[in-house]
């Protein structure tokens, strides 16, 4: 599982308000939420990010509330996996609850600048930075956090094991 893109980079504290503004939580259309997906904090953004591009961001990326919401517009918008030097719990459980790759690494966040070209091995948790020329390396998900992404989320999981358990029956 490798994903490769342009990194958009995100600084500190970014909150679920600033991922997906609160006047747009009306829907849960993923399309429409992508529209708005940052746009309070780089209200470019949408329309520049590209499908397999990479968010890169400091510490404590989505924080505030527990809206699912954030996860579900940033992996809309194209974004094949999240870089942070570390999650608001509940924001790190509804990513994967989703199957939005997102991954831990303090040098990755400290190194990466907006528009660098980046390339991830979700498998092995290696971040090579293409444009510094720089390998870093982020804890490895467990394998069935593997298993769920892959699926594209935990109900798609979830699904399909229910289905291989009744074939076996």
């Amino acid at each position: 599982m490798k994903c490769q893109g342009t990194v958009h980079k995100f600084g500190n504290h970014i909150d679920t308000d600033v991922i997906i503004p609160a006047r747009y939580l009306n829907t849960i259309d993923p399309a429409e939420l992508a529209r708005h997906c940052m746009e309070d904090v780089d209200p470019l953004f949408a329309s520049r990010v590209k499908p397999g591009d990479i968010i890169v961001a400091g510490e404590n990326f989505g924080c505030g509330s527990s809206r699912e919401h954030a996860p579900l517009a940033i992996k809309a918008s194209g974004v094949a996996c999240v870089v942070a030097h570390s999650y608001a719990r509940i924001f790190y459980r509804n990513a994967v609850n989703i199957g939005l790759p997102i991954l831990e690494c303090e040098m990755a966040s400290a190194l990466a600048e907006t528009g660098d070209l980046a390339e991830i091995d979700l498998r092995q948790g290696t971040i090579l930075n293409h444009t510094k020329r720089r390998l870093c390396q982020a804890r490895p998900f467990p394998a069935f956090i593997l298993e769920i992404i892959a699926a594209g989320g935990l109900i798609p999981y979830l699904r399909r094991a229910r289905s291989s358990a009744e074939r076996r029956v």
